[in-house]
């Protein structure tokens, strides 16, 4: 889990900063007509390609634009425009080529981006460069959990339903959003958007990629049939057989990567999803209980927040209402 770089096409330019971001360097004149540093070879290179090599950030000594400065630049690249003011907003800057930045052509094998990878790599960078991210932190005792799946997985054997611990976290993602609806949100011009249902996408790792598969609706549905969508959805993510549809909007997001042994990470938010929930591996740990040392088995979850609907407050009482359904899981059924 829904666990960023940039497009393959921007992998292909040089480095363009707005002018007033530019380190002073000898290399650059003042004023119209400036001179600009570059070597003959650069020049005749960028005259052949259409550059404006006002626009390239050279890699040479002292920003001198050399050979490989102009090879990965875009045809036609025009000068990024001066920032209007202190305060103005930096345009993201373009990825530089591996050559650029020092890796030499033949010393990797390349793996075209397709075009799943690219839009998740567009969109990862996109919500972490403009969305306020903050993350809150708890650790879970899930003893009562574990015993409870046992329980709930051989009363189901019979109709060959396997209740998972990611299944019973989504049923418990979705009930603690009825019960904080502030965090069930997303930020939108017009005002924050309080939606009706937990609609809880759930992180595939697939080849290539990920994908986001949605529980519609999750609070309504019980374990059983929250599994068996569950397993149906990520055999049919892995596949690539998801329809539209079931893998785009949701409204919260849960990425597990207990499986691997991960004790704690915090995830991108997928926008327009106001916060995403990271599931660490269960571990036995010293714990104490009235004054006692004692030995619990501990999960550490992270909600990664979209300050701008879902600020401290609301993440931490969401993560309390959160808590007391993973740690006593009977409140999920009353």
């Amino acid at each position: 889990g829904k666990a960023a770089a940039a497009s393959a096409e921007a992998g292909a330019q040089p480095l363009i900063r707005p002018a007033s971001d530019r380190p002073p360097s000898p290399a650059r004149g003042e004023g119209q007509g400036a001179r600009i540093f570059a070597s003959p070879l650069a020049r005749r290179i960028a005259a052949q390609k259409n550059l404006d090599l006002s626009a390239l950030q050279g890699s040479g000594p002292h920003g001198r634009i050399i050979k490989r400065d102009v090879e990965g630049a875009t045809p036609g690249a025009a000068k990024a425009p001066a920032s209007a003011g202190g305060g103005a907003a930096t345009p993201p800057r373009q990825v530089q080529s591996l050559a650029q930045m020092g890796i030499p052509d033949g010393s990797y094998d390349l793996v075209p981006l397709d075009g799943m990878r690219k839009t998740v790599a567009r969109r990862l960078t996109e919500s972490f460069r403009d969305v306020p991210h903050f993350p809150l932190t708890i650790d879970l005792e899930i003893d009562a959990l574990l015993a409870g799946r046992a329980r709930i997985n051989a009363m189901l054997e019979s109709q060959g339903v396997k209740v998972s611990v990611n299944d019973l976290v989504i049923k418990a993602c979705a009930i603690a959003l009825k019960q904080v609806p502030e965090a069930n949100a997303s930020y939108s011009p017009e005002g924050v958007a309080l939606h009706h249902h937990a609609d809880i996408a759930m992180a595939v790792a697939i080849d290539g990629g990920l994908i986001t598969p949605i529980i519609r609706a999750a609070e309504t549905k019980g374990l059983a049939q929250i599994a068996t969508e569950a397993k149906d959805l990520a055999a049919r993510a892995r596949t690539r057989k998801l329809k539209p549809e079931e893998f785009q909007g949701g409204t919260f997001s849960v990425s597990n990567l207990g499986m691997f042994g991960i004790k704690a990470f915090s995830s991108i938010l997928n926008e327009p999803q106001g916060a995403i929930l990271s599931v660490g591996a269960g571990e036995q740990r010293p714990v104490v209980k009235n004054g006692q040392l004692a030995i619990a088995t501990v999960m550490t979850v992270t909600l990664t927040c979209d300050h701008r609907v879902v600020d401290g407050a609301i993440g931490a009482r969401w993560l309390q209402a959160f808590k007391v359904l993973i740690e006593d899981p009977i409140t999920m059924i009353v």
